[in-house]
């Protein structure tokens, strides 16, 4: 993590954390993000994080720079290669929503359509992301995410060993076309941009940097290959695992409430968004943390 003010004066919080049915995620409570957070409620915050891969923050009355400052205890920010939904003033916030003003949509409406850990195609994926609820639907819009610590662990042997050593091309164009084909959010990408999302490589099994614990890491949105084996192959054995990696047993579904921030650990977990009808209004800030070179 980056390094941060000692901030030890603040008066401590009365948090509680409330481990959720289920195979991850913990719902905390009595915790005001618009007060500051001293030294040792933030690393409850943070070994909380570790334990349970993804915290729900209840009711949550904060700024956008409130959510920047907190994100920023744990690292510094990425910033999405989509510059047109930058929250104004924000750029460290992206809009996810399916608003459309004048015409013109307001956010990134179909961000999580695939299953993914975000910025995976990055040298550097993300550590994990911070995403504010704003404006919910009445029905829709939850998202779900799936515990790949699990997931690894309870591969066949065999398979394990079958993938020990190997690495995988994450690419941000994978589905880029494909998306841009059916929704309104997707504009074509300058050679800037494209230059910007260079795939990259990493283990398709990584080592958690700070708890040692193993976990997948492909994704049916931006793995596109298995390197050192044959196109085929690839393709089974990704195929193989993208189903293995969402098996109900290792999922956690979040229905949102108004002023839930929900902070997940992407070098733990996968997510996907699962929809909101069209003709209702979703609006969410996310914030994303640079995280390290996979091992």
């Amino acid at each position: 993590m980056s390094a941060n003010p000692i901030l030890t004066d603040y008066p401590s919080q009365s948090i509680d954390i409330r481990p959720l049915s289920g195979p991850l995620g913990a719902e905390v409570l009595g915790l005001d993000l618009s007060r500051p957070l001293n030294d040792e409620d933030f690393r409850r915050i943070h070994r909380a994080h570790l334990d349970h891969h993804v915290l729900v923050f209840r009711d949550q009355r904060i700024t956008p720079q409130q959510q920047i400052d907190f994100s920023r205890r744990f690292g510094q920010l990425q910033i999405h290669v989509l510059r047109n939904f930058q929250l104004a003033g924000h750029p460290e916030v992206l809009v996810v929503s399916n608003i459309k003003e004048n015409g013109q949509p307001i956010g990134l409406g179909d961000a999580g359509a695939f299953w993914h850990s975000d910025l995976s195609y990055k040298d550097r994926p993300s550590l994990g992301s911070l995403l504010h609820a704003q404006e919910l639907p009445p029905q829709g819009g939850d998202t779900l995410f799936s515990n790949q610590h699990a997931a690894y662990e309870d591969l066949p042997a065999a398979l394990k060993r079958a993938l020990d050593g190997k690495r995988a091309e994450h690419n941000y164009l994978a589905k880029y076309e494909e998306l841009r084909a059916r929704s309104p959010w997707r504009p074509p990408l300058t050679a800037k941009q494209i230059e910007e999302v260079k795939p990259a490589v990493h283990p398709v099994v990584r080592t958690h940097p700070e708890t040692g614990r193993k976990a997948l890491f492909v994704n049916e949105h931006f793995t596109t290959r298995i390197l050192g084996l044959p196109e085929d192959e690839s393709r089974s054995l990704l195929d193989e695992l993208f189903a293995l990696s969402v098996r109900p047993e290792y999922l956690y579904t979040h229905y949102w409430q108004p002023g839930d921030m929900v902070f997940w650990d992407n070098r733990s977990v996968m997510h996907l968004a699962a929809g909101t009808p069209d003709f209702l209004r979703r609006k969410l800030y996310r914030t994303t943390i640079e995280g390290d070179i996979p091992s």
